[in-house]
């Protein structure tokens, strides 16, 4: 419960998000929180000014293209993609759309987590995800 005592939100609308956004000066808005998770909006405008963050974050593209650059690697990216920034790493999109927008996920320590690999968890019988690696293919799972 919050310190209104209502629940927690559980479900953040783009368009509530977009909303808010639209009257904010910075390009991001937070829309939730909980233990170390942050959720926000990032809409850059004209250039993509961010610099390296002190968490772990994973970027979720909601609508439009461009180009993610992290490190010394650059991808192309759209709708759908899911796309990871350790702690610490610099990067940044490129080439976007104007209609360009992503969900922000910072989490975990400052500093980042550890890589422990492909662990399971406490009885998980799903197949462990493969690795992110740059250029690496998904292997395909046995039905």
């Amino acid at each position: 419960m919050d310190s209104q005592g209502e629940h927690p939100k559980r479900r953040v609308r783009f368009e509530d998000a977009a909303a808010r956004l639209a009257d904010h000066v910075d390009p991001f808005v937070s829309v939730f929180r909980h233990g170390t998770l942050e959720v926000e909006l990032y809409m850059p405008r004209g250039r993509d000014l961010q610099t390296a963050h002190s968490r772990d974050e994973v970027y979720v593209v909601l609508r439009g293209t461009g180009t993610y650059v992290h490190g010394d690697q650059r991808d192309p990216c759209g709708p759908f993609d899911v796309l990871f920034a350790p702690a610490g790493l610099e990067h940044r999109f490129e080439g976007f759309s104007e209609d360009f927008a992503v969900w922000v996920l910072f989490y975990g320590p400052e500093g980042g987590e550890e890589d422990r690999g492909n662990r399971r968890h406490g009885g998980d019988r799903r197949v462990a995800a493969p690795a992110l690696t740059d250029g690496a293919e998904v292997p395909e799972q046995p039905d």
